[in-house]
């Protein structure tokens, strides 16, 4: 039986979004958007007080607010730095994998000393607002500017909102084991996390081991903290008829825009969008646009180009194409910690500051990798011809390169212009014979009128790969498929679309495998170069479902005490937190 790929056309009848946000129609569809749970987030961070030439690192945890246990209903996590003024300094996107994610951002130079908020979120939080996000200090020194108003003395009165508590915590679940207690430096250090309650313990937990803060503040939020402030937040959302909100981001992050006339300025409705993710593992997607001329999509794949090409696939009239964003959360309301820079702290500041410039210099040998994601199969399974044209004899344009060199693909005559079709294999499927044109596309870029390529340079091609099965590509059939791949894979760079946008977009960020140093390897070339690591060890998710996981670091050329921070919630939603302290000097003891 022949295997018929669909590609979904993406459609939902919306009476109009602006910024992103959908209006509520009636109360049917209210009390729908009602039983969805509301979401909650939490973030565990290595601030509170981090410098420029340092990266934020953190853990995100997003929960089902109704249960309190990891939520499957967003796709998508957000993570956002902002200052005393209400600006977004940072945003980024970050993948959920069950509630899960894990991400860092580099603070550069230009950003001045101060107070600032992380917040962490969904899209489906910012419909209760600001009271729904997380949101924990964190102060940022910058000693490369002379500026340091943003941390200096008109703040001192109210220094003592930042008070030098311990945290609450647990230790009567999970227990954190060193062999010892006092290291040297370049030591190895052997780890053991213990869970005395059997199942009552398995979940998923943070690890860190950070250098002691000199400064007088508080720590971040803990996960035993966030559990007590956040436990009354909204469960579902709180909205009314009528009321905008932003849409859950459940089946991928979300793409919208809006079509209209370039003549009149009046909404296109019942557009056919083609959005096309490009490169060599490509998506390829379908929208409709409504009477207010609006269409979105869905990208769960994990794609790895950050631009689209989003394109009218049947109109020829001029049009506008707009890309739009969701509007960003208020965050007028927020209250800051306060923290005051003193005369003590000048060469603390001064010696992390040197040794921060060396760890940069010498991050070309400490590097962390990008985890590939799972690979995109443009071809939902199916099985492609391929040919490579440096194996045969070039021929100057496309037209040429398929009378000669494909058997099953050339250019046919059509009542709307020429059209590439692909031959129907019927000795080996029992179908009817058709006249469909091919899915088309150059590196991953959908071409809707295949006549303005005939002329294309085959000089520029590597390969030409065929499916000969049917498609169904919302309101219409394709007989095969066409993926042209270039010699430099860059075609996307320079194709305008007469009708419609290419753009970049914002992709989520990379999930990364971290640095580990070591020194009991047999080439001895990283003994040469200076260690000042702050941060000794970083274990963003680890999921314990036994009675014990171990784990081992190596102490770097920093001496003093050192907190070691397990953080993290059991599979029953139950946070928890274990603080100690392990210490390093020049010798071990």
């Amino acid at each position: 039986m022949k295997k018929h790929f669909i590609l979904l056309f993406v459609f939902c009848a919306i009476g109009s979004i602006a910024q992103g946000q959908y209006v509520i129609k009636d109360n049917e569809e209210l009390q729908n958007l009602k039983n969805l749970p509301e979401e909650k987030v939490f973030v565990h961070h290595t601030g509170p007080v981090v410098f420029v030439g340092e990266y934020v690192h953190y853990a995100f945890y997003c929960f089902n607010a109704q249960t309190n246990k990891a939520s499957n209903i967003s796709y998508v996590g957000y993570v956002a730095l902002v200052n005393e003024k209400g600006e977004y300094v940072h945003e980024e996107k970050i993948r959920l994998e069950k509630g899960l994610a894990q991400g860092d951002f580099f603070l550069n130079t230009e950003i001045p000393s101060g107070h600032y908020k992380l917040l962490g979120y969904t899209q489906w939080m910012k419909n209760n607002g600001l009271q729904q996000v997380f949101k924990d200090d964190i102060v940022i020194i910058n000693p490369y500017q002379v500026d340091q108003q943003g941390l200096q003395g008109e703040h001192m009165e109210s220094e003592v909102s930042y008070q030098d508590v311990v945290k609450v915590s647990d230790s009567s679940i999970i227990q954190i084991r060193f062999d010892k207690e006092q290291f040297g430096t370049r030591e190895k250090v052997k780890l053991a996390l213990r869970n005395y309650k059997g199942p009552l313990g398995y979940g998923n937990f943070t690890i860190r081991i950070q250098k002691k803060s000199p400064f007088q503040i508080s720590q971040s939020m803990n996960a035993m903290e966030y559990g007590t402030v956040y436990l009354n937040v909204a469960n579902q959302i709180d909205k009314q008829v009528g009321d905008s909100l932003f849409l859950p981001e459940q089946r991928g992050e979300l793409l919208f825009g809006k079509v209209t006339d370039q003549a009149s300025g009046e909404p296109v409705d019942n557009a056919k969008m083609v959005i096309s993710v490009p490169g060599e593992e490509f998506l390829l997607q379908f929208a409709t646009t409504d009477p207010e001329g609006n269409f979105y999509t869905y990208l769960r794949k994990d794609y790895k180009v950050p631009q689209t090409v989003i394109q009218a696939k049947d109109l020829r009239q001029p049009l506008n194409v707009k890309l739009l964003q969701t509007a960003k959360l208020d965050v007028a309301g927020l209250n800051f910690g306060r923290f005051t820079l003193k005369p003590e702290y000048a060469e603390i500041i001064k010696k992390r500051s040197v040794y921060n410039q060396i760890e940069n210099q010498f991050f070309a040998v400490k590097p962390d990798s990008v985890l590939l994601g799972l690979p995109i199969d443009p071809f939902d399974g199916g099985i492609p011809e391929t040919i490579d044209l440096d194996e045969y004899t070039r021929f100057p344009t496309l037209q040429e390169t398929l009378v000669e060199l494909l058997k099953y693909a050339g250019y046919r005559n059509g009542p709307d212009g020429d059209y590439i079709r692909i031959a129907q294999d019927l000795q080996t499927y029992n179908e009817k014979t058709n006249d469909f044109p091919a899915i088309v596309l150059i590196d991953g870029v959908f071409i809707p009128h295949h006549e303005t390529i005939k002329e294309f340079d085959a000089r520029k091609i590597k390969t030409i790969s065929l499916i000969r099965d049917q498609f169904a590509l919302a309101d219409r059939d394709y007989q095969g498929m066409m993926v042209i791949k270039t010699i430099e894979g860059d075609f996307y760079k320079t194709y305008a679309p007469e009708h419609g946008i290419n753009v970049p977009i914002e992709k989520p960020q990379p999930k990364k495998n971290y640095y580990r140093q070591r020194y009991d390897m047999v080439d001895t070339a990283s003994d040469n170069i200076p260690d000042y690591r702050n941060l000794l060890f970083w274990e963003p998710h680890v999921e314990l479902e036994g009675d014990a996981l171990e784990f081992e670091f190596y102490t770097s050329d920093l001496t003093g005490n050192f907190d070691v921070i397990v953080d993290g919630f059991t599979s029953y939603g139950k946070p928890i937190t274990v603080y100690k302290s392990i210490s390093v000097g020049d010798e071990s003891q």
